[in-house]
């Protein structure tokens, strides 16, 4: 099984499982304990494992920075349709997140940013399914 765990730091790992949950996640409990919850993202795929700082500064010799005043990554996670995304976003804004500027929309693709209590950034997103398999440019074909 191919599996992708993206390690985040949070501040208060309590609050950090309240948000995820908020926006349609849910916590494996078999992986979660006082120094991490692991966020099951797609079942067998995908998971965040938020991490305190303090235990996620166990795991490397450089200083861990701050999200919220220097991000370094951003995760996109792709949703069914855009009412999923319009969803995820407005549910996260309502457990403490933020999103920091408008809807993005190409048409064949649709996005939104989220910023977690810590500063973590997601995109979510939406995308055609033409455009997914083939292309924008098919896409645009197709409107034609």
């Amino acid at each position: 099984m191919t599996a992708m765990f993206v390690n985040l730091p949070v501040t208060d790992l309590d609050r950090a499982k309240a948000f995820y949950t908020a926006i349609g996640f849910t916590i494996n409990p078999a992986f979660t304990d006082h120094n991490a919850a692991c966020v099951v993202v797609e079942e067998d795929h995908s998971y965040f494992m938020m991490l305190t700082r303090e235990y996620f500064q166990t795991f490397t010799e450089v200083t861990i920075g701050d999200p919220a005043i220097n991000p370094s990554a951003s995760t996109a996670i792709f949703l069914a349709s855009r009412a999923s995304v319009d969803k995820a976003v407005a549910d996260g804004v309502a457990a403490g997140g933020s999103e920091p500027h408008p809807a993005t929309d190409f048409g064949f693709m649709y996005q939104r940013q989220l910023t977690d209590p810590d500063g973590n950034v997601l995109e979510f997103g939406w995308m055609d399914p033409v455009a997914a398999q083939q292309g924008p440019e098919a896409y645009a074909n197709q409107q034609a």
